[in-house]
């Protein structure tokens, strides 16, 4: 019994300090050897959850509830109700989640004054309005439990009733509004005022949100929030996947695509050891990177990795079958996940629609998705939101034969993505600044820009990408000696640039705008070179683009 009381004591100290691992040990050998009384249980069950022993956690949070009943503390037992209901949710076991969350609401009718556990129940209830699609219910909700908090002083369930009511912001349209909220409840997960799992879900929701609405600012500064939190305790394992999958994401705008390529691997590994909210980041955007890249089966694995967590890994699963010429099956992916979409990840989208329909050559549905984006622009006038939509505007005033008026919008676009240092997206909106230079008969300044972008691209290795630009250096609009010349393998210089396009994600009739040709003759390119490559599909064509080195 000495021996259990000195563990017990040895435990709440390192649970006091944040030493998560040690207070772990400590608690499990106290409760091995004479039991815990039920706070200590909680604190074990917290331990648990933030180690990655998340069926320990759930064992021992249920243990608590049935001690605080034994004890008369309902209400007690009704908090460890609502956090078994929420930690079971996150884990996938809705069932069980749904039961203890049952348990908790009938259990409140036994109490005449339940006091925070009462708004604790609310927050995922609230949760499944928001994701079903309800936000004004669910910002009701959150509401409610947000004055239960407030009233009762509790910390905890009034900051997370706030960052839901944040979340029901955003997805209701008002971004603004909805980041002022995060800004807030963030100040009292960075001071302190909050316990560490609240915490930590404020920090990855919030950093979530911002990532959805395009505020990369916001984003970047609550990452590194994130990172000093997660290394002032280092034996934290969940959230800390969240945070290099978020990093990871950042990486990867900021072109540090081997940097990204880690900071997956770590979310990943994370993910494995109890962290399973990291899994989706931790592989979705290894698959960007590789399919950026032109690693187009690495990046469908990674793809479907990502999608065994639960969620669609779109757009980028849709762009990757563009890439490789499938453009019907990229039009139905895409526009399947828009209509699924709830108004936040629905922005994210859209940018991914405008590429793929104007490759398909539905230029209506690129000027509906483009709108659409300048809509939510205007709505949350950001810089990384502002660009995206006047390179998408840009981008189908261009293919609309306006290429003159596409020229503001896309240099607006370019000069914000070299302001927010996201090479790649400013390399690829000097590709269209340059074809619309070209349209209007500047050859010399667009073949400067076509090369200038080529040498971004080919900094950061961006192989598909710099395939396209060699394939418009290549169809200049004079007709020079790159158009025709003779290159080596069984192609002509013309049908390796038709490849290069195809190979690329063009449709016959994007590729027939680039080099100036009708879509019959580019047909005709195009049956030639199936019968020489001995292919019969566009996609086996760009494979064997790939593994000969055309697109180089």
């Amino acid at each position: 019994m000495a021996t259990s009381k000195a563990g017990l004591d040895l435990g709440r100290a390192a649970y006091d300090d944040h030493r998560w691992g040690e207070a772990f040990g400590h608690f499990g050998d106290a409760h091995r050897e004479g039991g815990l009384p039920a706070a200590d249980l909680e604190r074990f069950a917290t331990t648990a959850f933030l180690t990655g022993h998340s069926r320990v956690g759930t064992d021992a949070l249920a243990r608590a509830h049935e001690e605080y009943l034994l004890t008369g503390d309902v209400p007690a037992a009704v908090r460890c109700a609502g956090w078994l209901g929420i930690h079971l949710l996150n884990t996938g076991e809705a069932a069980a989640s749904s039961g203890w969350l049952a348990r908790g609401t009938r259990l409140l009718e036994e109490v005449d004054e339940p006091g925070a556990a009462e708004g604790l129940l609310l927050i995922p209830a609230a949760v499944a309005k928001l994701y079903g699609g309800d936000a004004a219910e669910a910002a009701a909700l959150f509401g409610k439990a947000y004055g239960i908090g407030t009233a009762s002083r509790d910390r905890d369930v009034a900051s997370l009733a706030q960052l839901g009511q944040g979340q029901a912001q955003v997805m209701l349209g008002h971004a603004a509004a909805g980041l002022e909220l995060f800004d807030e409840v963030m100040v009292a997960a960075t001071t302190g005022e909050v316990s560490a799992i609240p915490c930590g879900i404020i920090y990855c929701a919030t950093i979530g949100t911002c990532q959805a609405v395009f505020d990369l600012p916001r984003a970047l500064e609550w990452t590194m929030a994130l990172d000093r939190w997660c290394e002032g305790q280092p034996e934290l394992v969940l959230f800390s996947g969240q945070c290099h999958a978020h990093r990871a994401e950042l990486y990867a705008l900021r072109g540090l695509w081997d940097e990204a390529m880690a900071a997956a691997a770590k979310a990943q590994e994370r993910s494995a050891h109890g962290d399973p909210q990291a899994r989706f980041g931790g592989f979705y955007y290894q698959g960007e990177v590789q399919r950026l890249r032109g690693l187009f089966e690495a990046a469908s694995t990674s793809y479907r990795a990502a999608a065994d967590s639960g969620f669609d890994p779109q757009p980028g699963m849709a762009l990757l079958h563009l890439a490789l010429g499938e453009v019907q099956l990229a039009r139905r992916q895409i526009n399947d996940a828009v209509a699924a979409a709830d108004a936040t990840w629905r922005s994210r989208l859209l940018c991914g629609l405008v590429e793929i329909e104007l490759a398909a050559g539905d230029f209506a549905a690129a000027r509906s998705a483009a709108d659409d984006l300048g809509r939510f622009a205007s709505g949350y006038p950001a810089p990384m939101p502002r660009a995206l939509a006047a390179q998408a505007d840009g981008a189908v005033l261009l293919e609309e034969g306006e290429a003159a008026a596409a020229l503001k919008p896309l240099r607006t676009a370019w000069t914000l993505w070299r302001t927010l240092e996201i090479p790649y997206e400013a390399a690829r909106c000097r590709m269209l600044v340059a074809k619309a230079r070209r349209r209007l008969g500047d050859e010399e300044t667009a073949l400067m820009d076509f090369e200038a972008a080529r040498k971004e691209l080919e900094e950061l290795g961006a192989r598909p990408a710099m395939a396209t630009v060699d394939a418009l250096i290549g169809a200049n609009s004079l007709g020079g000696p790159a158009a025709s010349a003779a290159v080596p393998g069984p192609l002509t210089g013309r049908e390796v640039e038709v490849l290069r396009l195809v190979a690329a994600g063009k449709s016959n009739r994007a590729v027939a705008v680039e080099l100036f040709l009708s879509e019959k003759t580019v047909a005709r390119h195009l049956s030639n070179i199936f019968a020489k490559l001995e292919v019969t599909s566009r996609v086996a064509a760009s494979r064997y683009a790939y593994e000969h080195g055309l697109m180089a």
